[in-house]
């Protein structure tokens, strides 16, 4: 138990006298937001940017051609990804898709968890953005928006990168991942928080890391944090059955979910399936 004290002590400390050490966006990702934010930059030059990277033009072709856009006719340049995303919404889909590459590490036990964290991750996406798609279908004109989701849960869990990064230093926990998994329950979003904040991102964007697995803060409205907690129902990460129910019927309430048991029919799997492409 020594090295997984010694951990969770570390952890304390860094986090009191912040010096822990942070991710750091792709540089990628830091070069279209700062792009997006210059109202000089046209579709061209944005398209210019992100052909550069093969990766990322890859994943923005598959976000174009998602349900999630429609699909109705199949782009198949970025210059026409880029059309149908938007330049509003390319600054945050962009940076959510270059997420994946802080996913990584060169220890190959680390590189198991961050793999797994991050399959988890998409899991809870995959569904936020698939309810958040049926919820603007039907509601034009609610104050959301794709992009926005997008982001926030795929960025959800990225506290988890710190602590994964800080235990690397202290491979005995390797040996107890139901110790690391209780510091990652403890510290992941207070950490994720400090992340965003050190990004830049917007004080809403750190609420949703910060508090999408606080259930004693429950909006009484419709909120971004109830298509992110829908994700983790669905994928079974909030385990009491009591917790799950309380939230399934307030998000029928809400009119986030038309019915309790929506998220388990084939429709709603298929629709699912299909987000998820985005990130195959």
């Amino acid at each position: 138990m020594g090295a997984e004290n010694a951990l969770y002590t570390i952890l304390v400390e860094k986090i009191k006298q912040d010096a822990l050490i942070l991710p750091t966006l792709p540089k990628i990702a830091l070069k279209v937001r700062e792009a997006a934010d210059d109202p000089e930059t046209n579709l061209g030059k944005m398209s210019d940017i992100i052909a550069h990277d093969p990766a990322l033009a890859l994943g923005m072709l598959k976000v174009a051609n998602s349900v999630v856009f429609g699909r109705t006719i199949k782009v198949e340049s970025v210059a026409q990804a880029v059309t149908r995303i938007g330049l509003r919404q390319i600054k945050s889909i962009a940076t959510a898709m270059a997420v994946e590459q802080m996913f990584v590490s060169n220890n190959e036990v680390v590189s198991q968890y961050m793999q797994k964290s991050w399959n988890k991750t998409v899991d809870v996406a995959s569904v936020a953005i698939a309810l958040m798609t049926l919820y603007l279908q039907k509601n034009k004109h609610a104050g959301f928006t794709l992009d926005t989701i997008t982001l926030a849960a795929l960025i959800h869990n990225i506290g988890v990168l710190p602590i994964l990064a800080e235990a690397e230093g202290h491979p005995e926990v390797f040996a107890n991942p139901v110790f690391l998994q209780q510091a990652i329950i403890k510290f992941s979003s207070e950490i994720g928080g400090e992340v965003t904040k050190a990004w830049g991102f917007s004080s809403e964007m750190t609420q949703l890391v910060t508090s999408w697995n606080d259930l004693t803060l429950l909006p009484k409205e419709v909120h971004y944090l109830d298509f992110i907690r829908a994700g983790a129902v669905y994928h079974e990460i909030f385990k009491s059955d009591s917790t799950r129910d309380i939230l399934l019927k307030s998000y029928v309430t809400k009119g986030v979910l038309p019915t309790v048991d929506f998220m388990e029919t084939e429709d709603f799997a298929e629709l699912v399936a299909q987000v998820k492409a985005m990130f195959d």
